[in-house]
């Protein structure tokens, strides 16, 4: 009878679906949230930048900047309070200028 087994490809997509409902679950939100948040944004990159970097100051435990910012949290997760410090205006960001980039000209060489 033939043994089933994973390898080493098997065990690395099982342990990528693992981590990936782990990191569902932790990061649930509410989508209405979100979206407001979205729209106050305008980058969805900055915000799950934004999101993450709070939920993890929030979850760090202690005091100062690991406390929400806005009254009346409730029975919501961190990523929500997160999300509500967004679209309240409680969190500040700045997105930075976009400059165009220049490709450097070679230099001439002198001849020999």
């Amino acid at each position: 009878m033939p043994e089933n087994r994973l390898g080493l490809k098997g065990i690395f997509i099982v342990a990528l679906r693992i981590r990936m409902i782990i990191i569902s679950s932790y990061f649930l939100m509410n989508a209405e949230l979100a979206k407001k948040a979205a729209e106050k944004v305008g980058n969805p990159n900055v915000l799950v930048n934004l999101v993450s970097r709070r939920v993890r100051q929030l979850n760090s435990g202690g005091g100062g900047l690991n406390r929400p910012l806005i009254s009346d949290v409730g029975n919501l997760g961190a990523a929500d309070i997160a999300l509500r410090e967004i679209i309240e205006e409680k969190i500040g960001w700045e997105m930075p200028e976009v400059t165009e980039l220049v490709r450097p000209q070679a230099k001439k060489r002198k001849k020999r």
